[in-house]
């Protein structure tokens, strides 16, 4: 079994009373009593860990190797080789870490480097299953393997959500923020057999409704102003270094291989943004909505870049 932090047991009713009883705590309080109540059950929470780093990011020393089993990928510029969904990657020990770990990016691997799963491995991995390894209980791999992408999809879901509701901003839609937040939080909470009959892509519907509102919300001055039309979404290779981009609404935009050094790029939505090997060295990031960890991890950048406070400086940016 991996290491664990140590945990606190609550049970479901003591943690709703508290949350009913506390409408003033802010969000990053209720969050970790939201994610301990979840199925109705006695729930457990880390109360020393900040809730973004503990709950919605990787913890791969908790998890089952899931990203490195279940998914599928193609040889391509992101990975070295074939490998089919549910069959386990050649470099995952049998202690699930990866033997080529340090080196996955000179190893053709920037695909793994880039992959986030926004803590949904250890939470299949700990709590849906319970801890039991898939190498040990091989009856409930195909099961687990399928559950796993579907999880990460909420998770991804729950990470935007989060990061709407610690936005002062979004104060009109605070209540439809906190309710599809319970939801979303909820599903991930259910057995497995209930995770694979969820339709996921008419619940993303709710969730991006929410997204858009709280984009407008964010970037209100900027859509006024028109600024954002004359922007458009293909931006490969394109040089914008020391751009003044602040409030562009650049969702699901390519920004591939381009050239943002300097970059103001402050109150920007990059829900969908493709940044591989984009270039955000010196780039001011702060205050953008949106931005998800595998997005940073695809990007290039240096200690100058300045980030949401909730994303972690990528290691591979400090080799340089």
């Amino acid at each position: 079994m991996c290491r664990r932090d140590k945990w606190n047991s609550i049970h479901y009713d003591v943690i709703w009373s508290r949350i009913k009883k506390n409408d003033s705590m802010n969000q990053m309080e209720r969050l970790p009593w939201l994610f301990a109540a979840g199925d109705g059950q006695a729930g457990q929470i880390n109360l020393g860990s900040d809730f973004l780093n503990s709950k919605l990011q990787s913890d791969c020393e908790n998890c089952f190797g899931l990203c490195c089993v279940a998914l599928p990928y193609t040889k391509s510029a992101d990975f070295a080789f074939n490998k089919e969904g549910g069959v386990p990657c050649r470099n995952l020990c049998p202690d699930h870490r990866c033997s080529i770990h340090e080196h996955l990016r000179d190893q053709g691997f920037h695909g793994c480097v880039s992959y986030e799963c926004f803590g949904a491995g250890q939470h299949v991995s700990q709590e849906i299953f319970k801890g039991k390894d898939w190498r040990k209980n091989p009856e409930l791999s195909k099961e687990m393997f399928a559950v796993f992408p579907i999880v990460q999809q909420l998770h991804e879901m729950l990470c935007y959500l989060s990061q709407a509701l610690d936005l002062e901003e979004t104060q009109p839609i605070r209540n439809e923020l906190q309710s599809v937040f319970d939801k979303t939080l909820s599903l991930t909470n259910l057995n497995p057999k209930d995770i694979l009959n969820l339709d996921v892509p008419a619940h993303r519907e709710i969730v991006n409704h929410l997204l858009l509102k709280t984009s407008e919300f964010i970037r209100k001055e900027f859509i006024q102003s028109n600024k954002e039309s004359k922007i458009r979404k293909d931006f490969i290779g394109a040089n914008l270094k020391g751009a003044n981009l602040r409030g562009m609404n650049l969702r699901g935009a390519l920004l591939i291989a381009s050239n943002l050094r300097g970059a103001d790029l402050r109150k920007v939505d990059f829900i969908g943004s493709d940044l591989r090997d984009a270039d955000l060295s010196g780039a001011n990031l702060t205050g953008s909505i949106f931005l998800t960890q595998a997005q940073v991890n695809s990007a290039k950048g240096n200690k100058e870049t300045r980030l949401p406070r909730y994303l972690k400086v990528p290691a591979h940016w400090l080799k340089h």
